[in-house]
């Protein structure tokens, strides 16, 4: 069983975050922060991974540290739950439309952590959440998960191509960490991550 339970205190956040990959979509999902806890729900359901979060943050501030540190906690949680990589496809892809909104992703779960991220918003908030902080919530996840990804969105509703994006990403997380049944060995020509 992969599955991993994190909980994180600092002075402006407090997260209690489960997550497993062997799942089947099965989400909860309190951030206090109402539009990310939708993309969550959408990332989590379509990936195929359960997810559990619960976060009290310094919302009075603004949302800013909420959902940075909910993107190092669930990279946290990817991190032990891949552990060396044994048995796990590593590599995976998603295009994702939504209206007239398209979203690819590409993912490597090989230890790594890079994001390129392609996409710009209309407006500058999305939800009340500044729309520069979604690209900052992937990459401190993919820094904390050792992901390389390479998240591209296009469209011209906001809603539609962030959740393109976040349906993307979780249906290639998923499917990148899913077990491969090819090899029961590291997915890599180096024998490690």
């Amino acid at each position: 069983m992969r599955k991993v339970t994190i909980a994180r205190e600092t002075k402006e956040t407090k997260i209690a975050l489960t997550f497993n990959p062997d799942g089947t979509g099965k989400v909860s999902v309190e951030t206090g922060v109402p539009f990310f806890d939708h993309m969550l729900t959408g990332m989590a359901k379509h990936g195929g991974f359960d997810l559990t979060c619960r976060a009290k943050g310094d919302l009075g501030v603004d949302c800013h540290h909420t959902i940075e540190d909910v993107g190092i906690v669930i990279g946290d949680a990817v991190k032990q739950s891949i552990g060396d990589g044994r048995g796990i496809r590593r590599f995976a892809h998603a295009i994702i439309p939504m209206d007239e909104s398209l979203s690819q992703v590409a993912l490597d779960c090989g230890g790594r952590g890079y994001l390129v991220y392609t996409g710009t918003f209309g407006n500058k908030t999305l939800g009340n959440i500044p729309s520069d902080l979604f690209e900052h919530f992937f990459y401190s996840l993919c820094m904390h998960a050792g992901i390389t990804a390479h998240i591209t969105f296009s469209g011209r509703n906001d809603h539609h191509q962030c959740e393109a994006a976040f349906k993307a990403f979780g249906i290639a997380l998923g499917n990148a960490m899913a077990k491969s049944g090819i090899t029961k060995g590291i997915p890599s020509t180096k024998g490690t991550f």
